[in-house]
């Protein structure tokens, strides 16, 4: 066995080395306020000093130089990074390989690049094409069939959504319409993906809005919804928020802020017993009545939503208990693509409350009706919860 002093008296390059390439991993996306600032509360220079890292570099060192095999250094510090989530032991702390951080970041980023349809997996049927695509501009129409991209033929809807996906100019669809075959040139455009939809219950004046997920573009959706929903006469409005397991905390926060009074509370976060409260900053607001659909997959920024409009809007709450969870995530992207996602704080109702593991209870707790045919099966599902919302704000 080689002598360890020998071995280790290159600690110390090691930190200015493999420590500072370990660190910059580890904070990719963080902006640095000075040259040896990592973040707020911790610097170079704290680090150089703790006796447990420098333990943690001398086995890493020891690994890359003395085990008889070569070492995938990568692998071996994602390997360490997810350790270390695990061992916080928290549900919401983990890490995420490149591919689960780009399906989290595709899906939470309310955009996407395409034509505005939406493809029958199996028959390759046209279901939907939505408002100001090219896809509509160009003359495409709900039912049409795709044969072909670009004269290519026998394409799954997965390699046709990829071609318009990666498409840098104009392109070709062939579509059967009815009896005939059309051909309709077009190109691929940066679209916001739709994460709601809204509409005015049939014979009243009250709106309907449901949002599916938090993200990046949800505020953008929500006034354009709201602006369309008041021009057609809305005098109040249901937001549906049952099944929407959250996303970004600012979507939350701007989305109650078009309702909720300047000066208001909408959240506040907990970080080791130091409170901060985040108010709503802008002069919109709106002073209609409101019901928000909620359930027990209705989780995190949904709750703080609905608790935003609850408690600082004077919002009345229809459905099931949620699923509380009152903490918040920071993410943080990792130079290989993947990621470390961890919690940061409690978050509290504008009252001051938690609901982690307790979750929002309804003002009107009611279930939606199963009906069942004779073996027992789920032929359909009556709307209660709806209903309950239509009825409140019908009186």
């Amino acid at each position: 066995m080689k002598n360890k002093n020998n071995g280790f008296s290159l600690v110390w390059v090691l930190i200015i080395v493999v420590i500072t390439s370990i660190v910059s991993a580890l904070t990719t996306g963080v902006i640095v306020y000075n040259n040896n600032k990592l973040t707020s509360k911790v610097t170079y220079a704290d680090l150089a000093k703790d006796p447990e890292l420098n333990q943690f570099l001398e086995v890493y060192a020891n690994i890359i130089s003395e085990y008889y095999e070569d070492i995938d250094k990568q692998a071996l510090l994602s390997k360490a990074i997810a350790a270390m989530m695990n061992y916080l032991g928290d549900d919401y702390t983990t890490y995420l390989n490149d591919e689960d951080t780009s399906d989290l970041v595709d899906s939470l980023s309310g955009e996407y690049r395409g034509i505005g349809i939406s493809i029958n997996n199996n028959t390759k049927v046209i279901t939907k094409v939505y408002d100001d695509t090219p896809a509509q501009e160009a003359g495409i129409k709900e039912g049409d069939i795709i044969i072909s991209f670009n004269g290519e033929e026998n394409l799954s809807v997965s390699d046709i959504a990829t071609k318009i996906k990666e498409s840098t100019g104009d392109f070709t669809l062939k579509l059967k319409r009815g009896d005939n075959e059309i051909e309709i040139t077009l190109a691929n455009k940066t679209i916001i993906n739709p994460s709601i939809d809204y509409y005015m219950i049939e014979n009243t004046k009250i709106g309907y809005l449901y949002i599916s997920a938090f993200s990046k573009t949800l505020d953008q959706q929500v006034k354009k919804a709201l602006t369309k929903l008041e021009q057609e006469g809305m005098t109040s409005l249901i937001i549906d928020l049952r099944d929407d397991t959250g996303g970004y905390l600012d979507a939350a926060h701007n989305v109650a802020s078009m309702f909720i009074e300047k000066g208001k509370i909408i959240y506040s976060l907990d970080y080791k017993g130091n409170v901060t409260n985040y108010k709503d900053e802008t002069e919109a607001q709106k002073n209609y009545d409101l019901v928000v659909l909620i359930n027990g997959n209705s989780a995190s920024a949904s709750e703080i939503l609905a608790a935003a409009l609850k408690e600082s809007y004077g919002a009345k709450l229809v459905g099931e208990t949620s699923f509380g969870k009152g903490k918040v995530q920071q993410t943080m992207p990792l130079d290989d693509g993947s990621m470390i996602k961890y919690t940061s704080a409690k978050w509290l109702t504008p009252n001051g409350v938690c609901i982690d593991k307790v979750g929002l209870i309804p003002d009107y707790p009611i279930s939606n009706e199963e009906v069942t045919d004779e073996n027992g099966n789920v032929t359909e599902i009556i709307d209660r919860q709806l209903e309950k919302a239509v009825a409140i704000l019908a009186n």
